[in-house]
């Protein structure tokens, strides 16, 4: 199960272990409970400071495991088997039980060991998700700081009945005692934020309280991190505000296009970003949303959804884009019930049974040959009389026994039952006539929109949305600049957004060393 490479790796990181593990296993004697089994003694074999025992099946899931510490009150456990995406999951929680500090910020680790209440959290991942682990680490870390909370990681595809009562369609699916909590890439600080109810309003205030920079990038995408690296780089106070760092990259499975780097995952990409800001002496705000941007006699000052405020010298707007909707009836009422955008995270979920894909470009052609080894059928559905995807793609998707094609075709409702998507309707731009599908979800792949709903009345957007930049990223506004999905720029590739990024930021920097002294004092 695990190679002799990843078990050689797993030895290094359990010497790391400060005190003992326990993982008492629940598993029956189906072929799952044998892997499992299987995955825990290889784990065994590779420190001697961990121990394994069975524990009574008797209300318990089926495989699944604990992780816990003599003398320590730990309540965490992996339904399934954590492999994937998941396994370092796995490795962390086995080093935090272990007591091996965990590296986040000290005003983190006291937040959860603060937190008064019970808490019962249950999570639905896939092993092909690759927003999933953030969430399940964030819990895992909260069960091992603090006893009153719990967390049980659960392989969505293996416990398919629980899935299917609860009507999880989605992944990361988050229980808290029972009931629905929330969906989507979380992390703790977000989590704490819904349970601790004092933890927006003491996060507001640090904001207030912070010094004004000189360079102020709004987005952690790609694009912004590279600006906050070139920003800092030249010794100027720089800060970056951000949704969530990282972006739309966070949501990318496989990136083999970067260039140096023959293939990586989003999510580590994003890791990797995050950190080498970090390595600078910039500020990282997470978890914001800008939601207004004004000029003030000191510069600028950008709002947050929070109602807290930061002020900056000058701007470096990098808010990315996000899916872009089909914009029919139907649709919003069942995202996340059978609606869906991210076929590597969502597509396990449908296992077995019929789906539509809608967009016949790269995305969706990609997304159908992915979705028909999981599902029973694809409907790729695409408004254009062809499709627009690479040849290569085409030819692979037709070689594809259960997929049926679609073209001239509009969609224009999503049916449910008031639960889950039942099908969707579309009409045949040729014939006019209106056609049904009977149908059990429904993956978007159109394309992207800016975020920039915010900026209309700050800075010029061309008709799309996007922010108007000049050759050197400025905005029709001095002082302001843009880099990456957000603008004009053609080609949304994450080289390209890096690029212009680090040219945004230079741009800033010459902006502001050329601004009067009694400016550059204010």
């Amino acid at each position: 199960m695990l190679d002799t490479n990843l078990k050689t790796q797993l030895k290094g990181y359990l010497e790391r272990l400060v005190r003992p593990v326990e993982i008492i296993a629940y598993a029956g004697d189906d072929a799952k409970s044998r892997e499992l089994l299987q995955l825990l003694e290889q784990i065994r074999e590779q420190s001697d400071k961990i121990t394994i025992k069975r524990g009574d099946v008797a209300g318990a899931r089926v495989p699944s495991f604990a992780l816990t510490s003599p003398g320590e009150d730990i309540h965490l456990v992996f339904a399934g088997l954590p492999l994937g995406h998941e396994f370092t999951s796995l490795v962390l929680a086995l080093l935090q039980a272990g007591g091996y500090p965990p590296k986040v910020e000290q005003a983190l680790i006291d937040q959860i060991r603060g937190i008064k209440g019970n808490f019962r959290f249950e999570t639905y991942y896939s092993l092909s998700c690759q927003n999933c682990p953030d969430v399940v680490q964030a819990l895992n870390l909260m069960a091992v700081l603090n006893p009153g909370i719990e967390h049980v990681a659960i392989d969505g595809a293996l416990f398919q009945d629980e899935v299917a009562e609860r009507q999880v369609m989605s992944v990361p699916s988050i229980f808290l005692n029972g009931e629905a909590f929330g969906s989507g890439r979380m992390g703790a600080e977000e989590i704490l934020a819904k349970i601790d109810t004092g933890a927006g309003e003491r996060a507001a205030e640090a904001i207030d309280a912070q010094a004004p920079f000189d360079v102020l990038v709004v987005g952690g995408g790609p694009a912004g991190a590279a600006a906050a690296v070139y920003a800092a780089r030249k010794g100027i106070r720089t800060g970056v505000v951000a949704d969530r760092f990282g972006g739309q990259v966070l949501d990318t499975m496989s990136i083999e296009n970067f260039i140096s780097v023959t293939h990586t995952e989003g999510p580590k990409l994003a890791r990797a970003l995050e950190a080498h800001v970090r390595d600078y002496d910039a500020e990282i705000i997470n978890g914001q949303q800008a939601v207004k941007l004004e000029r003030i006699s000191e510069g600028f000052k950008v709002t947050l959804a929070s109602g807290a405020s930061l002020t900056s010298t000058s701007v470096v707007l990098s808010t990315g884009a996000r899916w872009r909707k089909m914009g029919v009836p139907g649709e919003q009422q069942y995202i996340n019930k059978g609606v869906a955008f991210c076929p590597h995270c969502d597509g396990p979920l449908f296992k077995g049974k019929r789906i539509a894909v809608i967009g016949g470009g790269n995305s969706g052609v990609e997304a159908a040959i992915d979705l028909a080894g999981l599902v029973s059928h694809v409907t790729l559905i695409e408004f254009d009389k062809v499709l627009r995807a690479d040849d290569v793609l085409q030819r692979k998707l037709k070689s594809l026994p259960n997929v049926t094609v679609l073209t001239s075709a509009k969609t224009t409702e999503v049916t449910g039952d008031g639960k889950r998507v039942t099908g969707l309707t579309y009409e045949d731009r040729i014939s006019g006539e209106t056609r049904s599908l009977t149908l059990e979800g429904i993956f978007v792949q159109i394309g992207l929109v800016p975020n920039t709903e915010w900026l209309k009345d700050t800075v010029s957007l061309n008709a799309r949305g996007e922010i108007i930049t000049d050759l050197y990223g400025a905005t029709s506004v001095p002082g302001v600049f843009a880099a990456g999905d957000c603008t004009t720029a053609p080609y949304k590739q994450i080289v390209i957004a890096m690029g212009e990024g680090a040219r945004a930021s230079l741009a800033a920097f010459d902006y502001l060393i050329r601004l009067p002294a009694e400016e550059q004092a204010a």
